[in-house]
C-alpha cells in the first residue's frame, strides 16, 4: 500500500490539480442518490465555476496541449518510441485542443448564468446557508428522482467537460513523463536542484504504507525542498528525526 502526494511547481499546473480534484470529487458523489451527496456534487461544481471564471483556464491549457503535442513531435524519431501509442496520443491532445476551440463563450458560462444556481451560490458562502429554510427550492429540487438531478447536472457540466478531459490529459501525460527513483530525505530533509530548460511540472512523494510521516514540499522551476514532518496530537507537526527512504518522481514534460 502506498500512498502518493504531489506538488505544483507553477501556477498553471496548480489550477490544473485543484480542478481535477474537483471535478473528482463531484464525479465521485454526483452518481450517490442520497441528497447530501448531491449537495456536494453541486458544492464542487460552484468551486469549478468559480475557479474558471478567475483564472484564463481555456488559454492556459490550449498552451498545455500545444506544448505537448510539439514535445511528442520532436521525440517521436527517437529510437524505442512507439509509433502507434504515440498517434493515439496525438490524436487525443488534437481532439482535446479542438473541442476547447469549439467552446464559443466562457467556461462555465452555463452554470453561472443559471439562476437556480446562482441562488445556492449566494447562500453557500454562509454558514448553513443552504438549509431547507432559506433554499425551500433547492431542498425541493434535491428530493427529485435521481434521474431528474442527474439530467440537470450534465446540462450544466456541458461546457465544463472539455476542460476535465484536458486536465486528465495533461496531468497523465505529466505524471508518466519521467521515472520514479528512491531516494533518501536525511533526518527528514531532501533538496534538489532543477535544470531549468526542461522544467518539472510537479513533483510526486510516495511513501510506503506504515510511514508515520507526511512530506511538506516548497519549491518553483529551479529548485524544491522536501520536509518529512511527523503529526502530534493536539500540537503542531514537528520534522522527522529519522531519515524518511521515498520514491520520488520529478515530472518534465
Amino acid at each position: 500500500m502506498h500512498c502518493t502526494f504531489e506538488h505544483p511547481l507553477n501556477e498553471r499546473f496548480r489550477t490544473f490539480l485543484r480542478l481535477e480534484h474537483l471535478f473528482e470529487k463531484a464525479r465521485y458523489f454526483l452518481p450517490q442518490e442520497h441528497p447530501w451527496a448531491t449537495r456536494v456534487a453541486i458544492e464542487s461544481l460552484l468551486d469549478i465555476v468559480s475557479i474558471t471564471s478567475r483564472a484564463d483556464v481555456k488559454n492556459e491549457l490550449i498552451k498545455e496541449l500545444d506544448r505537448n503535442g510539439a514535445t511528442l513531435t520532436r521525440i517521436a524519431s527517437q529510437p524505442g518510441v512507439d509509433p502507434d501509442a504515440l498517434g493515439r496520443v496525438m490524436g487525443q491532445l488534437e481532439r482535446a485542443q479542438s473541442d476547447l476551440m469549439r467552446l464559443t463563450g466562457p467556461i462555465g458560462q452555463t452554470a453561472r448564468e443559471d439562476e437556480f444556481l446562482k441562488g445556492i451560490a449566494q447562500r453557500n458562502s454562509i454558514p448553513g446557508g443552504t438549509c431547507s429554510f432559506d433554499l425551500p427550492s433547492f431542498h425541493y429540487w434535491l428530493i427529485q428522482p435521481m434521474e431528474a438531478r442527474e439530467r440537470r447536472f450534465a446540462a450544466w457540466m456541458q461546457d465544463v467537460a472539455p476542460v476535465e478531459t484536458a486536465i486528465r490529459l495533461v496531468l497523465s501525460l505529466a505524471r508518466d513523463s519521467a521515472r520514479p527513483r528512491r531516494v533518501v530525505a536525511e533526518a527528514g530533509f531532501f533538496q534538489e536542484a532543477l535544470n531549468i530548460q526542461a522544467p518539472a511540472q510537479l513533483v510526486r512523494v510516495t511513501l510506503n504504507d506504515g510511514q508515520a510521516v507526511f512530506p511538506e514540499v516548497s519549491g518553483h522551476k529551479s529548485r524544491f525542498s522536501i520536509r518529512f514532518l511527523t503529526p502530534e496530537a493536539g500540537g503542531r507537526p514537528v520534522q522527522s528525526r529519522e531519515d524518511v527512504d521515498f520514491t520520488l518522481t520529478c515530472c518534465v514534460f
